[in-house]
């Protein structure tokens, strides 16, 4: 559940930010050229990024400061590529959804950098603009958490699964968010539902394991935790669950 970029989006972006006459004497297809950029941006950032600084001299604009930004965020850069989602939210000529999609991304850089209560800020301002967007609902609701603030996190995670009772990421981050409220038996509901939907949900089956092993059920917790393993190898969610096994299997003394 790291950060994702959206085609519907990204499309959506650039229909607002190109206009006819931004084709120079190449006659550039900046919509193909945004498709490409932001595919190296997310597989080969350090070429998305040399790509999007040429594409930008040869007026693309926006979009080709989108796709720095995104480069930036792979490379790891987190406060540049937050401050440059920030300034293309602020001065891109989109609609507020667009905008408030911009400042979710820039939400979610400021949280990968630890500055959390500038997340929250740049979150809650994103959804002044799109105030009952799902994905703006979960971006905030994970910057509360990183805070330790479950239930403000609960609060916005209740508008999203209102909206979508499927939705499998919002179950699992408020099964997280209640059993670290001491509500072990609600946050057991809502992951067993959330993995009736998606039955190999890394996050789910971690979460599921953590339960299970507060229960004192190590078999069930030892089965969770090396199913994450085997089907989402090298995700955040294996190595967390690798940890947990082997903090179950040599407790500290």
């Amino acid at each position: 559940m790291g950060f994702t970029i959206g085609l519907t989006f990204c499309l959506g972006l650039l229909s607002y930010i190109f206009w006819p006459g931004i084709l120079g004497a190449e006659e550039i297809d900046h919509r193909a050229e945004y498709r490409r950029c932001m595919s190296l941006a997310a597989e080969k950032p350090d070429k998305g990024f040399e790509v999007a600084i040429a594409w930008r001299g040869l007026g693309g604009g926006d979009a080709a400061e989108h796709c720095i930004a995104v480069s930036l965020l792979e490379l790891k850069h987190y406060d540049e590529a937050a401050k440059r989602f920030e300034f293309l939210a602020q001065n891109t000529v989109a609609e507020p959804e667009f905008r408030a999609q911009l400042l979710g991304q820039a939400s979610q850089a400021w949280l990968l950098s630890g500055k959390l209560q500038r997340a929250e800020n740049v979150a809650t301002a994103a959804l002044r603009l799109a105030p009952m967007e799902i994905d703006l609902l979960i971006d905030r609701a994970q910057v509360s958490a990183a805070r330790s603030d479950h239930g403000r996190s609960i609060v916005d995670l209740n508008k999203v699964l209102d909206q979508n009772p499927n939705h499998a990421d919002a179950l699992v981050f408020r099964a997280s968010a209640l059993r670290l409220s001491g509500k072990n038996s609600v946050a057991a509901i809502d992951v067993d539902r959330a993995l009736a939907i998606e039955p190999e949900h890394p996050e789910g089956l971690l979460e599921r394991g953590i339960l299970r092993r507060l229960l004192k059920d190590k078999i069930g917790a030892r089965a969770d935790w090396l199913q994450v393993i085997v089907t989402s190898p090298g995700t955040v969610a294996a190595e967390s669950a690798r940890a947990n096994l082997q903090r179950m299997d040599d407790p500290p003394q």
